[in-house]
């Protein structure tokens, strides 16, 4: 885009922008999300990561604003209770349904 309007810019300075203004973009972002809804839905996939297959567990609410995201190596009771253990406590709601 900035070549295209006659700018030379050196692909050094781009990176120095994304960490400058990552961080004020993300703040910015984190004010504009709705509260978290009352209705949950989770879901569990398995995915290949770096080769090796895992467990990605999901929760988001109605307004699809993601709760929390887990990857685990097993799909079990204790991944299961870690998930939903550290989903309650970060936002601190208790969803009406899940």
């Amino acid at each position: 885009m900035l070549a295209e309007r006659g700018n030379d810019v050196d692909h050094v300075t781009v990176y120095r922008w994304v960490q400058r203004f990552t961080s004020l973009r993300a703040d910015a972002a984190r004010f504009a999300r709705l509260s978290p809804g009352d209705r949950w839905f989770v879901d569990e996939t398995y995915v290949k990561v770096n080769g090796v297959w895992r467990y990605v567990y999901r929760a988001i609410d109605q307004y699809r604003q993601v709760i929390d995201v887990l990857l685990s190596a097993r799909r079990d009771a204790v991944a299961a209770r870690r998930f939903f253990t550290r989903a309650l406590k970060a936002l601190k709601v208790v969803p009406s349904r899940w």
